[in-house]
């Protein structure tokens, strides 16, 4: 178990909804053919990086932050203009990686260092304004981020959907586009790892130490600023890789895809449903969720011409695909009551957080 650092799951059926999970995400292109399923499986891969990091702050140490929008969008931006201006290079990729992620770094420190000395609440307020702040210079400044139109760009030559290396491989072309997805899926599996890692490490169990009772982690001698402003750092770093990874497979970064508050309000929904203060949890909540997003209208409206084909009454418009965002949050509040520590903490028998 050390690739799970000392870690793993212990339930059978958690164990279980892992590896189906995973076996399903690594084997999506030749299982799944289309564009739409190797697209959600891409953003499935992207955003349990993403609310891993997330819960690295909410879950291990309790604090609430809104600008974890705005690390996203910083490596997504700073890939899409290195590629933009200097041209689809690999060369402009490290460039792109170079940039935005000790400039995500570095602002979460400073952010650290200045705000969480505070109350979380004041924390959480200044995170916000920060990251409304940044949306709108991402908007204003067209010549250097596209506006709101954000920027479009190419990707080198060997992740272009135009590079085919394997015609037939079971059925399937295997071209750029799908090297591409395996750079994802790769690349959001070693980031979840380190995130396990630290989060087992004597620097984990001091910010869960600093969660439980920050005056007492203080009494004991521990520097409480010094070791959340070091989480929000490796959570903001995390985010950004993540955002790089996001803007390659779209290859486009824009305010609607990096930097919008429902980003932000997707990834606390993930972390609630899932189960807030577990790395594993960010698989099944980004897998519940982005699933849901995406089939579950497709889904209702095949259940609603059932139901008008038996001709049962209520139920066609109940069950009508423009009502797919009710039954979500249906979905949400059901989640929440049956699952108070999240779904993962539900298998594991953990108890419910303190308060």
């Amino acid at each position: 178990m050390m690739i799970l650092s000392g870690d793993p799951p212990r339930s059978r059926a958690l164990s279980l909804m892992l590896i189906a999970i995973i076996a399903v995400l690594a084997i999506t292109p030749f299982l799944f053919p289309g564009a739409k399923p190797l697209n959600v499986a891409a953003k499935i891969c992207i955003f349990a990086a993403l609310v891993a990091s997330y819960d690295l702050l909410l879950g291990y140490t309790g604090t609430v932050s809104f600008a974890h929008t705005m690390f996203y969008g910083i490596g997504s931006y700073a890939v899409a203009i290195a590629l933009y201006t200097m041209g689809p290079s690999w060369g402009a990729v490290a460039a792109g990686i170079v940039i935005g992620l000790p400039l995500a770094a570095l602002l979460a420190l400073g952010i650290g260092l200045f705000s969480l000395r505070v109350e979380a609440i004041f924390f959480a307020m200044i995170t916000l304004a920060v990251a409304s702040a940044f949306l709108v210079l991402a908007s204003q400044l067209s010549w250097l981020t596209g506006g709101e139109d954000g920027r479009s760009f190419q990707l080198p030559e060997l992740l272009r959907p135009g590079t085919v290396f394997i015609k037939d491989l079971f059925g399937v072309r295997v071209n750029g586009r799908i090297l591409t997805y395996y750079v994802i899926f790769v690349g959001c599996a070693a980031m979840i790892l380190g995130l396990l890692r630290v989060v087992n490490s004597p620097f984990g169990r001091v910010l869960q130490a600093v969660r439980e009772n920050r005056f007492r982690a203080e009494a004991l001698g521990y520097r409480t600023v010094f070791h959340l402003t070091y989480a929000n750092v490796i959570a903001a770093l995390v985010a950004a890789s993540a955002g790089v990874l996001n803007a390659m497979w779209l290859r486009y970064a824009g305010p609607d895809t990096s930097l919008s508050f429902s980003i932000m309000l997707d990834i606390l929904l993930m972390v609630v449903i899932g189960g807030m203060g577990t790395i594993y949890g960010a698989i099944i909540g980004a897998t519940i969720f982005i699933l849901a997003q995406n089939y579950l209208q497709a889904l209702m409206g095949a259940a609603s011409n059932a139901a008008t084909e038996a001709g049962l009454p209520l139920l066609p418009g109940l069950l009508h695909p423009d009502r797919w965002l009710l039954w979500l949050g249906l979905l949400f509040v059901a989640s929440v009551y049956f699952f108070p520590t999240g779904i993962v903490g539900r298998l594991r028998g953990s108890p419910k957080p303190a308060e």
